[in-house]
């Protein structure tokens, strides 16, 4: 194999359904890159016309160097927004109707103009196909070469996030934020007004030494208790991950020092926020959600009372999330497990809100990013507006047992649904939207439960001496009216998934 035809291989083995993304094994290149930013120029027809380029802290200053230089070749103006969030991209590219892209360290994930998706289908594989080209000879240069220039975008966003929702006369509160030293660091001291980016504090290893922005104007009386806003690249990135709450131990263990009225930790991108309460404990995203669907419900109605209001909700959210839509005179529509076919549903049904079961809250208002951050103002005027404490609208709001999602290697995906098919045959419903989902046949006076299995979308890095079979994942979601039911039928299932 020749160099020439081991690079077109391993770019495209790189691209995948939604994004461009590196491994270990095979990472991201500069020329790979270079050559992918010439091919999305040409894709998205952005010659003689605005790139909007942001990176997380972690992104290789290469690869972003590289970005440049291949779309600047085609003729392409590339607007470097620095270090920036994924629903900051997303706004960016809403607002200023322009194509864009954000580097990580080991991902490249592009939009045309308006926000919208490139997908394998909607111009990734052409993408793809004409970066092969690149990788060869190098992007064509045009007559008329492109330029770099720096813009902030933090203030557009933040007035853009504002203005969504509004903290004025909220009650004061103590917010502890841990931004898992990642873009919340730099998007949190902008858009909560307080300044975070000077305040000493944290645990050990998480100090404050943010971005330092240009003193903006404070929407709410908000005390601010950062964690992990240092910036500095050397210093690895503190996960947060609702999923694994060895994460959330120094956000926990901080809201209940504070004495604050509750904790909001951020994922590296900004994407996700999970909640914590006032007395330490972690509230599931389906609460969060169910209040964050009633409001956008509430929204909706006022702006027109004959609207048929729609909420999506992917398929391992607990059943309270519908039955809240419900109750609330709206359509709760389940969707599968995946990002990308939430915000296309989104601009296709002209829904109010979106739910994804890990902390992926998507709002169409804001270009249908999945935003942390809005979330975050929508808890903040929610709890700040009553006199509850964030623990008593969580009780409401999430009343039913939930397991969580678990991941499971198993011997083989078709042996373990047949199992299960044939364990419930009699006393279940079947559906097949996302894997398989089983709600069992119950009377009025029994606790309802219900279960959903589906494959994993992710495997474990390999290096190429590892290339084995790897086992394939199954994930399982379980949930029921009452606790006891919830662990009998979850371990039901655990036992008809057995790994070699």
């Amino acid at each position: 194999m020749t160099d020439e035809t081991d690079a077109a291989a391993r770019l495209g083995a790189a691209v995948g359904p939604d994004e461009v993304s590196g491994t270990t094994a095979v990472p991201l290149t500069a020329q790979m890159v270079a050559a992918l930013a010439a091919a999305f120029v040409d894709e998205v027809g952005a010659q003689s016309r605005e790139v909007l380029l942001g990176h997380d802290r972690g992104a290789a200053g290469e690869l972003v160097a590289a970005f440049t230089r291949g779309a600047e070749a085609r003729g392409a103006t590339v607007v470097d927004l620095g270090v920036c969030s994924t629903d900051e991209i997303r706004f960016g590219s809403g607002a200023r109707n322009a194509p864009a892209a954000r580097i990580t360290a080991t991902s490249l994930t592009m939009l045309r103009a308006g926000a919208l998706e490139i997908g394998h289908d909607h111009g990734l594989g052409a993408i793809r196909d004409r970066a092969v080209g690149y990788l060869a000879a190098g992007p064509t240069p045009v007559a008329i070469p492109g330029r770099r220039r720096e813009y902030d975008l933090l203030p557009d966003y933040a007035a853009g996030l504002r203005a969504l929702v509004g903290l004025t006369g909220i009650r004061p509160l103590t917010v502890v934020v841990d931004a898992g030293r990642g873009a919340a660091a730099v998007t949190v001291p902008y858009v909560l007004g307080d300044d975070t980016g000077k305040a000493a504090g944290g645990p050990a290893g998480g100090a404050s030494a943010a971005a330092d922005p240009a003193e903006p104007p404070r929407p709410a009386p908000l005390t601010i208790v950062p964690l992990f806003f240092d910036q500095d690249p050397d210093l690895p990135p503190h996960t947060i991950d609702p999923a694994d709450p060895t994460t959330l131990t120094d956000l926990r263990n901080a809201v209940i020092r504070h004495e604050a009225d509750l904790g909001l930790g951020f994922d590296a991108d900004g994407g996700r926020c999970v909640v914590v309460d006032e007395t330490g404990c972690v509230v599931p995203p389906s609460a969060i959600g169910a209040v964050l669907a009633r409001r956008a419900i509430a929204s909706a109605r006022i702006e027109d009372p004959d609207r048929n209001v729609v909420v999506l909700h992917d398929l391992n959210v607990s059943r309270f999330v519908a039955e809240t839509i419900e109750a609330a005179g709206a359509a709760a529509v389940p969707t599968s497990v995946d990002g990308s076919r939430m915000r296309a549903e989104l601009r296709a049904t002209g829904a109010v809100f979106g739910l994804g079961y890990t902390g992926d809250y998507y709002f169409p208002q804001f270009w249908c990013a999945d935003s942390g951050l809005l979330a975050a103002l929508h808890v903040l005027a929610e709890l700040g507006f009553q006199p509850r404490p964030l623990s008593a609208l969580a009780t409401d709001a999430m009343p039913y047992a939930h397991s969580g999602e678990i991941s499971m290697a198993v011997d083989d995906l078709p042996g373990v649904y047949a199992r299960v098919v044939d364990a419930y045959t009699g006393s279940a419903d079947f559906e097949e939207i996302d894997g398989l989902t089983v709600i069992g046949l119950t009377s009025v006076d029994e606790p309802f439960w219900w279960f959903n299995v589906r494959p994993s979308r992710t495997e474990p890095e390999r290096a190429p001496q590892q290339q084995k079979q790897v086992q394939p994942r199954l994930r399982l979601t379980v949930e029921a009216g009452t606790p006891e039911v919830m662990v009998r039928i979850r371990d039901e299932v655990l036992a008809l998934m057995p790994a070699d």
